[in-house]
């Protein structure tokens, strides 16, 4: 399949799932212009803030390859990714990112993610949604179990 025929597979998804009481996302992983898998937004469906289209692909995709790494694949996603979905994308580390609707048509609908831009450039003190360390002295121990594991698999 063509780049053009794989976001226009995305926009489908996210078309249909609006018709499906989802809400209007849908994306879709591809290696060489075939598709690996694909997922729509599932959040007040499902009950599940992580739900996105772009979640969903990635779980999707790494359930059927037996990996979590998607080096080598792309992403179309019928809108610009949120800063969830971003840092998921980068995790996975897909190599490209196409998108068709941009934050900017997202916000006019009423899906505003500029409050979390704007919060991670805030001193954490600053922040609407406090934080603060607790039991560091033992968190840390499984951290030091981790370095020294010689049979890890690095991610």
């Amino acid at each position: 399949m063509t780049k053009e025929e794989l976001m226009r597979k995305a926009i489908e998804l996210s078309i249909e799932n609006v018709k499906n009481g989802g809400g209007p996302f849908g994306a879709v992983i591809a290696k060489d212009g075939k598709i690996v898998a694909t997922g729509v937004n599932r959040v007040t469906a499902n009950n599940d803030p992580t739900a996105h289209a772009e979640v969903s692909a990635i779980r999707a995709a790494c359930e059927k390859l037996g990996t979590f790494d998607l080096s080598g694949y792309e992403l179309y996603t019928s809108c610009e990714p949120c800063p969830m979905c971003l840092g998921a994308i980068y995790w996975a580390h897909i190599d490209k990112i196409y998108y068709g609707n941009n934050k900017t048509d997202a916000k006019n609908i009423g899906f505003d993610d500029s409050f979390i831009y704007d919060e991670l450039e805030l001193p954490k003190e600053k922040r609407q949604l406090p934080s603060e360390i607790l039991l560091e002295n033992e968190a840390i121990k499984a951290f030091q179990l981790w370095e020294k594991k010689e049979d890890k698999i690095k991610y």
